[in-house]
């Protein structure tokens, strides 16, 4: 045989670290093609093949892994010797290869690439969902809305601002409204979330989940309102409370009309307070915020002189208690109590009368 041709192609080793060039299969001029054996294939085997010009053409040709070329090389007397013996029989380290067709060798070849091109859109399809995640939270980021609470929130009022702020983002896909909804659970609306996703999966409609939230977590009680009317000032700021209650009450019910809202705002204030405000000149709950600002000193002077006052009468009505003398005299320590009551006061009359009657005597 003058020459045959060689097939290379670039594999990973068995870590898969690096990339290793092989010798895969050999072919003859009348078409038959010859397997190498798996263990023979690196390159580093072929060492009167190394030795060819051909060699190192391929060698700078295949740069990346799974790379292939089918290469004619002309024979040389050393190529002969390792690759072909006397009877024109292929082998390989006194080995005979097995012949196989050009069809199962392309289905190899074919199969490798396949398998290589699954690998390769499982990432992409991996990092496409990652950059998807990243998205919707960068999106959820974007709502003005707090997190869902279920202690003190309405849910019907709360969900319906939920989907404006989807209209607001355009998030109008109803699976895109279920997967950013997570972003704003948290607690038992986080487990009843995941509940959902085992039940309903993500590909159910919008319409269904939407009404699963508002029958499980809809205040069918009192609390939440009798707690958002009675709530009033404490301590602190004023404008805090105020910017809180009236936060407690559009929770509770977003179409209280703006008097309503002045007015149960102002009525929890101390009279002291709500008694400068004139109730004439506010039109909207900032003008309200505005005057309580001014009169927040008149909150500090008045915990000022009420923390003052208790600890002055506690000292003086220490200062006016007095030790019983009889428990005193009797050395049983310093003891606060009427004189008159006094468990030893029989005792010590008793022992002054003795003592007299034996002055006499004497």
């Amino acid at each position: 045989m003058d020459k045959l041709r060689f097939d290379f192609k670039t594999r990973g080793t068995a870590d898969g670290k690096s990339t290793i060039l092989c010798l895969t299969s050999i072919g003859t001029p009348d078409g038959h093609t010859f397997a190498i054996q798996d263990e023979y294939q690196p390159i580093t085997l072929h060492k009167e093949l190394m030795k060819s010009q051909v060699y190192n053409r391929v060698k700078n040709t295949l740069k990346k892994r799974n790379q292939f070329r089918k290469v004619w090389i002309t024979m040389t007397e050393d190529l002969k010797k390792v690759n072909v013996n006397d009877d024109d029989n292929l082998l390989f380290s006194d080995l005979y290869l097995e012949e196989i067709s050009e069809e199962e060798c392309d289905k190899s070849i074919v199969s490798t690439s396949d398998t290589i091109t699954k690998l390769l859109e499982k990432i992409l399809e991996s990092k496409q969902q990652t950059s998807e995640i990243k998205n919707l939270q960068k999106i959820a980021s974007d709502f003005m809305i707090d997190k869902f609470n279920e202690n003190n929130t309405n849910a019907n009022q709360w969900i319906n601002q939920f989907e404006k702020e989807c209209e607001r983002c355009v998030i109008n896909e109803e699976k895109k409204k279920i997967e950013i909804l997570k972003f704003f659970l948290e607690k038992c609306s986080a487990d009843w979330y995941s509940c959902m996703i085992l039940k309903y999966s993500i590909e159910s409609e919008w319409n269904n989940w939407k009404k699963n939230f508002i029958e499980t977590f809809g205040n069918k009680g009192w609390s939440p309102i009798r707690y958002a009317f009675s709530f009033k000032y404490q301590s602190g700021s004023l404008l805090e409370y105020a910017i809180k209650k009236e936060k407690l009450l559009l929770q509770i019910r977003k179409s209280i009309d703006t008097e309503t809202l002045i007015d149960l705002i102002a009525v929890g204030l101390p009279n002291y307070v709500s008694d400068k405000v004139d109730k004439e000149t506010l039109e909207e709950t900032q003008d309200l915020y505005n005057e309580i600002s001014k009169l927040e000193h008149l909150v500090k002077n008045n915990t000022i002189g009420r923390k003052g006052k208790p600890d002055f009468e506690n000292r003086k009505k220490v200062e006016e208690k007095k030790p019983c003398q009889i428990c005193e005299n009797a050395n049983k320590g310093k003891r606060f109590h009427s004189e008159l009551n006094c468990w030893f006061k029989e005792k010590e009359d008793k022992s002054k009368k003795d003592g007299s009657l034996k002055s006499v005597n004497n």
